[in-house]
């Protein structure tokens, strides 16, 4: 059955296995500020309980009536071990693809996450729930409406992944020259490890793109987390020379897209950013939005057989597959409420990277304090 949108306070409707109506979950990989974060998305009634092992679930007395969720690939052998003995599914979860006004790298909360039965999205050796259900999803026209939408809102309203940037118009002098965009990536992400293969840096990536392209304008846009000194992935853009025009750490990714023609990533969101803002995008790994139709890929990605519409994407990433969680109203929520969310909050708070770094470490571990706070008051 797919995850259906749903109105506030209404059950989940999912793929993954995890009844909402009760139970025990035994959850693996979560940090402790996060724990907080992720309980009201396994809804009303679930008792969930973190372990850090397979030995210690063990010890608090799995069975198997319990379930199993581990955060994104954190899973062990020992992990997959103890679900086979016990005929459970490891059930993965991860952030969605609208997520918070503020990095997760700086313990902001999410607003969605996914939860994935198969194997998880980013990771194309092994069908995914989101791969699936891009397969074989019905197509009602009423579905593919909601969807034009929420993209067409998306793109007025530039939305993103994390809302921190700057949105300030991009103005450069290209001189003609046909535009590409270069998201940077965090290079040692599991979208990364798992989806990149020929070309695995952001280093590379310039270079494939430059001998591909030698006359075009060539934009590198660093990822916020790299930017925020949070993940590994920087490069030294005042030594790029040849294989970069221009390297943008102010303007927001959204204006980057804006004055493209073409966005050329392994694995990034912004490919889908771009996809939603109809630019050309060109991909050098297996991201979840690749093959389809929709991108020049130089991976080949055979199971995904379907061709689909930019709707038909856009329903099954962003209306099918997550779960949203509103604080405000305490219950779960359609896609459409979280927009609204993000651009309240937005409005309310100052990009990340306007602050001084005193005032976003003070922000940073003021949220992480909360976190640790709020789980130690569930528990």
């Amino acid at each position: 059955m797919l995850n259906v949108p749903i109105s506030v306070q209404a059950a989940p409707t999912i793929q993954t296995g995890i009844a909402p109506w009760g139970g025990r979950v035994f959850c693996f990989g979560f940090r402790y500020w996060k724990q907080s974060h992720v309980r009201p998305f396994f809804g009303a009634g679930v008792r969930l309980v973190f372990a850090h092992s397979a030995a210690h679930a063990r010890a608090r007395g799995i069975n198997p009536a319990d379930r199993m969720a581990v955060w994104g690939q954190k899973d062990t052998p020992e992990l997959r071990t103890l679900a086979d003995e016990l005929g459970l599914r490891l059930v993965r979860v991860e952030d969605g693809f609208i997520r918070s006004v503020g990095l997760g790298a700086d313990f902001i909360p999410p607003m969605s996450l996914v939860f994935d039965r198969r194997g998880i999205y980013f990771d194309p050796s092994a069908e995914s729930d989101l791969e699936h259900l891009l397969n074989t999803m019905p197509l009602p026209p009423e579905l593919l409406q909601r969807a034009r939408r929420i993209r067409e809102r998306i793109c007025a309203e530039r939305i993103t992944k994390y809302n921190v940037e700057y949105d300030e118009p991009l103005q450069l002098d290209t001189a003609g020259r046909r535009v590409i965009l270069v998201p940077g990536q965090v290079e040692d992400d599991a979208s990364i490890l798992k989806g990149a293969s020929h070309v695995c840096t952001n280093a590379g990536l310039l270079r494939a793109v430059r001998a591909t392209h030698p006359e075009a304008f060539i934009i590198y846009k660093p990822h916020p987390d790299v930017l925020g000194q949070n993940r590994r992935g920087t490069l030294d853009v005042t030594s790029l020379g040849e294989i970069c025009d221009h390297a943008e750490t102010h303007s927001s990714v959204i204006r980057c897209i804006e004055i493209c023609d073409e966005v050329h990533t392994m694995t990034s969101l912004t490919g889908f950013d771009a996809l939603l803002r109809g630019k050309k995008v060109v991909t050098y790994g297996a991201p979840f939005y690749a093959g389809w139709g929709l991108t020049d890929d130089h991976t080949a990605l055979p199971r995904r057989t379907r061709i689909l519409s930019l709707d038909a994407l856009t329903a099954g990433v962003l209306l099918l597959y997550p779960r949203y969680w509103d604080a405000r109203s305490d219950g779960f929520v359609e896609c459409e409420t979280i927009l609204q969310r993000l651009i309240e909050q937005r409005a309310a708070h100052p990009p990340v990277q306007s602050l001084s770094g005193l005032r976003r470490q003070t922000r940073k571990w003021g949220a992480f304090i909360r976190g640790v706070l709020d789980t130690l008051r569930a528990e």
